[in-house]
């Protein structure tokens, strides 16, 4: 198995031929755009393209499918998302308690239901990032 995910190996031979990401799209009938992506290991080729990029690679469509999988950071990503909303939460509830209660349009309750959402969010980003 190679040390290297698809993407990289596309991208390397690519450039070792001397092709730009444009010249090799062409050859394949694809957009520029979709080698990126392979080569950032964003997408994969299409099945049916495997073998006209093998060729063009002067590779084996087992070299290119035997690469190490590739690096997921959907869960990184994930957490980096819930962590940012439970952390802005708070501070949008804390500004509109504060401009509702300048223009006198907030009510007690309402205040305290605002200012307990946002200590809600703020108990739930500290448990869950609790070590």
């Amino acid at each position: 198995m190679s040390n290297k995910t698809t993407g990289e190996i596309i991208s390397s031979i690519r450039r070792e031929k001397g092709f730009t990401q444009k010249e090799l799209a062409e050859q394949l009938n694809v957009t520029d755009k979709a080698v990126s992506k392979w080569e950032r290991d964003i997408a994969l080729p299409d099945i049916n393209t495997l073998p006209k990029l093998a060729e063009i690679l002067n590779i084996t469509i087992e070299e290119l499918i035997a690469a190490k999988p590739q690096k997921t950071n959907d869960h990184k990503k994930v957490d980096f998302f819930i962590d940012l909303i439970l952390k802005s939460i708070p501070l949008a509830m804390g500004v509109a308690v504060i401009i509702t209660s300048i223009l006198k349009e907030l009510s007690i309750q309402s205040g305290f239901t605002m200012l307990g959402i946002g200590v809600f969010c703020i108990s739930l980003y500290l448990l869950k990032n609790k070590n």
